[in-house]
């Protein structure tokens, strides 16, 4: 008897409502609107939780997968997000074309938003919870290991990861074992 007072309070209570509401509006705001204003190529599929911003300045590449509560967010004026054709973006991967300075002693939100583009090649792999930072390029074929935070350029065919992300071996060819 209990759970079911319990229920009924819960669907009768004006606060469960206006949460829903607070959740639609926030997924209109940050997926669904956003979507409209994408470019993207043929067969692009991401997941109905990806956050988008300043969705006008991101570019999917054809055959591209966006994982579950992957963040792309583009910067507010000038920053751009390009994924090449077949990228793959495993769920929790974030890539942000702005970012604050780093002096120290200065609040961080004290100092100057910067916006650099994030321009990623065609067929690489970005694991689960990857971060890249504003400004970094990511060459053709390169696989980011989970969890790697991913603050400079990485070069083709490499496979890195890490904290800060690095270089720790090559892609093999097609055909080798």
């Amino acid at each position: 008897m209990a759970r079911m007072s319990d229920a009924l309070r819960s669907v009768l209570d004006p606060r469960t409502w206006v949460h829903g509401m607070r959740l639609a509006h926030f997924s209109s705001y940050s997926h669904v609107r956003q979507v409209r204003l994408l470019r993207r190529g043929s067969m692009v599929t991401f997941a109905p939780n990806v956050s988008f911003r300043n969705a006008e300045r991101i570019e999917l590449g054809a055959g591209s997968h966006i994982g579950e509560f992957c963040v792309i967010w583009a910067g507010d004026s000038t920053g751009r997000i390009v994924l090449g054709e077949k990228c793959l973006l495993a769920p929790g991967v974030v890539l942000t074309a702005s970012d604050y300075g780093i002096v120290q002693g200065t609040p961080v939100m004290d100092q100057p938003k910067r916006e650099r583009d994030i321009v990623i090649g065609a067929d690489v792999w970005l694991g689960a919870n990857v971060v890249v930072t504003a400004g970094v390029t990511i060459g053709e074929g390169t696989i980011v290991g989970a969890g790697a935070v991913v603050t400079r350029d990485l070069p083709p065919q490499v496979i890195a990861g890490g904290v800060p992300c690095r270089v720790i071996g090559q892609r093999p060819t097609a055909g080798a074992s």
